[in-house]
């Protein structure tokens, strides 16, 4: 017959680290699936009107987004408390959205210019003068669809 030793110290057996490889990468990928780059940052307050009859848009990608509202207050000390338009990552003036529309044109593929939307991000309480003279600078370079972008709820949201 046999004796059973005990194991006298109390030592644990060192931790394998071959697959440790294996778990970075899948971090690696997980956050790289996960994570939406931002292409604008917004230097504007934008709070949204609310609708309850609204839209998906089906290829985001033929979307060029126009914002309008009050500049944010990090950006009220140099560019003041009206209502201001924002093209991609710059302040502009109406008459600058001309040029834009051309250019976001120029930067396509000939086949996806006929399927290009204007989207308006427009804050609930700017002044409806500075939308029409968006949309005026829009029918003359004939960019007539027009998307107004809102959040989904009940319409009498928009007066509290």
């Amino acid at each position: 017959m046999s004796k059973f030793k005990k194991k006298k110290s109390g030592e644990l057996p060192p931790v394998s680290t071959a697959s440790l490889p294996d778990i970075v990468f899948m971090l690696l990928f997980f956050f790289m699936v996960a994570t939406v780059m931002r292409k604008n940052t917004l230097m504007i307050d934008n709070k949204l009107p609310v609708a309850d009859q609204i839209e998906k848009l089906d290829k985001k990608n033929l979307v060029m987004y126009i914002y309008a509202g009050k500049p944010s207050s990090r950006y009220r000390s140099s560019a003041g408390n009206q209502a201001r338009i924002q093209l991609n990552d710059k302040f502009a003036d109406v008459s600058e959205v001309k040029a834009f529309v051309l250019a976001e044109r120029a930067a396509r593929r000939e086949e996806e210019i006929p399927f290009l939307i204007t989207a308006l991000k427009i804050d609930g309480k700017t002044n409806m003068g500075l939308v029409g003279d968006i949309k005026k600078e829009l029918r003359q370079v004939q960019a007539l669809k027009i998307n107004y972008t809102t959040k989904s709820g009940s319409a009498t949201d928009n007066f509290k």
